[in-house]
């Protein structure tokens, strides 16, 4: 089987390319905007591969059985395009719909994209979950983009029969994570008290090799075929937990403050910083029973065994 896979320089898609190197029966060909990043010797790489709707990808597609779409335009904190919108349609529905209708034209069997939960929205309160099914309301022009994209996609899968796979992961961590998982593990490293002890709330997250391990079934199970997928670990934590638990994987003492959640909202919008506030202290939970009945998977990584791999990697990492 001769597999296609995008964004291949990123954090899914880097460690998708060993995962599917290991395998025999499988040829994997590497999507790549840079010209050099790390990635195993088998792979084949594809440079200059830019995921605009410029982009001519018929002469990558040819004898190309499946195609993992992980490239986007990211969601970023502080988006300074002139229309973030604009930008993210560019990329994320007019660049995927191109990769799509030639593969589709080049007889590729089955197309896997990788969305988000932002298609369902930002949050759940406590004890409900989105699930497959829930309606989307994204409220982000990365969430809209997202969502276009899956319903374009659906459009296309009917129009032609290349079967479409969608899969919506939360938040992703795993060895060299960034952003706020990697801020968490420097302020917990280093014994800084954080203000966290009296979060009560929970969330869904998803451990990078449990996503990984979703990607490859759905490259292959008959019944996923146009199918849409929530994906986690299936164990759900508050931000206090989450810390306990991260601390205790770094082999240091979790120093949390018990200041009521509705002060750190109060402060954190004092500040601009309510997005932040809404990732510590609100829940949004996800409801994977749709993709343990129908796939018959379950995550194979523990929440502590993946933070502890995590862990590792961080600490090793500061001693190079």
């Amino acid at each position: 089987m001769r597999v296609l896979v995008t964004g291949s320089s990123g954090f899914v898609g880097s460690r998708l390319l060993k995962v599917l190197a290991n395998k025999k029966s499988i040829e994997v060909l590497a999507a790549a905007r840079r010209e050099s990043f790390d990635h195993p010797v088998s792979v084949r790489v594809l440079k200059e591969c830019e995921l605009s709707p410029s982009m001519d990808w018929a002469p990558h597609l040819s004898g190309v059985d499946v195609i993992v779409h992980a490239a986007a335009r990211v969601h970023v904190m502080n988006d300074e395009a002139p229309d973030p919108l604009a930008a993210f349609r560019a990329v994320n529905v007019q660049g995927t719909m191109k990769l799509a209708e030639q593969a589709a034209s080049a007889g590729v069997r089955r197309f896997v994209f990788l969305s988000s939960i932002k298609v369902n929205g930002e949050g759940t309160t406590k004890g409900s979950a989105y699930s497959a099914d829930s309606l989307p309301a994204p409220s982000d022009p990365y969430g809209i983009s997202k969502m276009e994209a899956e319903q374009a996609l659906r459009a296309l899968a009917e129009r032609t029969g290349m079967e479409v796979v969608i899969i919506r992961p939360v938040l992703v961590y795993g060895p060299g994570v960034k952003a706020n998982f990697l801020k968490m593990m420097q302020w917990l490293d280093k014994g800084v008290p954080l203000p966290f002890g009296a979060i009560r709330n929970s969330r869904s997250l998803v451990a990078l090799d449990n996503l990984v391990d979703l990607v490859v079934t759905c490259m292959e199970h008959p019944a996923a075929a146009n199918q849409t997928f929530m994906v986690s670990d299936g164990d759900d934590l508050s931000t206090s937990e989450l810390l306990r638990r991260l601390a205790h994987a770094l082999g240091k003492p979790a120093r949390l403050l018990p200041v009521p959640g509705w002060i750190l909202k109060a402060a954190a919008s004092l500040i601009g910083k309510n997005d932040l506030s809404r990732r510590l202290c609100g829940s949004l939970q996800v409801d994977i029973s749709k993709t343990r009945d129908v796939l018959g998977w379950t995550p194979p990584i523990s929440v502590d065994t993946a933070l502890k791999d995590t862990a590792l990697h961080f600490q090793e990492s500061r001693k190079r």
